[in-house]
């Protein structure tokens, strides 16, 4: 049986692992976007993850069965934000289940659980970001109520591209 428990300090390896293959997909989607996983990676978002945990407004739940741990959430309440043009709100920052367990719910559960921490603590709204190309969790993110509002775009310094359009001139024959 799958239980959803705020997460502890000794998951801290389990959730770099998670983390890291978070940052491994999400590289694999645009390897200029995001950043690419080093063998690093787990250690560190573990450490990251870890040092959360127990902040106030701030939740890190984890699925576990008899066998461990199996997927993650990280999330937390945000004041008014004006580079987003949002006043305050819930966000969650990732939802990450091993492939070896999806299609089994623990995606739903643990973003569920999220929602109610959330709301609980009198978040207006929820906001989180997916990546484009990541098609199951927007199609979960849907099902669960969340709307599109937002879409990030990426340019790379010094990507070509069209110029600034000359303005219109009249013709002097």
């Amino acid at each position: 049986m799958m239980n959803i428990r705020p997460a502890r300090d000794t998951d801290a390896a389990r959730l770099g692992e998670l983390g890291a293959m978070l940052v491994a997909v999400h590289h694999g989607f645009d390897e200029a976007r995001f950043v690419a996983p080093t063998p690093d990676t787990p250690q560190g978002y573990g450490r990251f993850l870890a040092s959360q945990i127990g902040r106030e407004g701030v939740l890190v739940l984890v699925a576990e069965d008899a066998d461990g741990v199996w997927g993650y959430v990280y999330g937390a309440m945000e004041g008014a934000d004006w580079m987003a043009l949002r006043g305050p709100a819930g966000a969650v920052y990732d939802l990450v289940v091993d492939p070896a367990r999806r299609r089994e719910g623990l995606g739903r559960r643990l973003l569920h659980e999220a929602l109610g921490f959330l709301e609980a603590r009198g978040a207006p709204r929820i906001v989180l970001s997916t990546a484009d190309q990541n098609g199951p969790a927007q199609a979960l993110f849907a099902a669960m109520g969340f709307r599109r509002t937002m879409i990030e775009m990426t340019r790379e310094a010094g990507a070509a591209g069209p110029g600034p359009k000359p303005e219109s001139q009249p013709d002097k024959a």
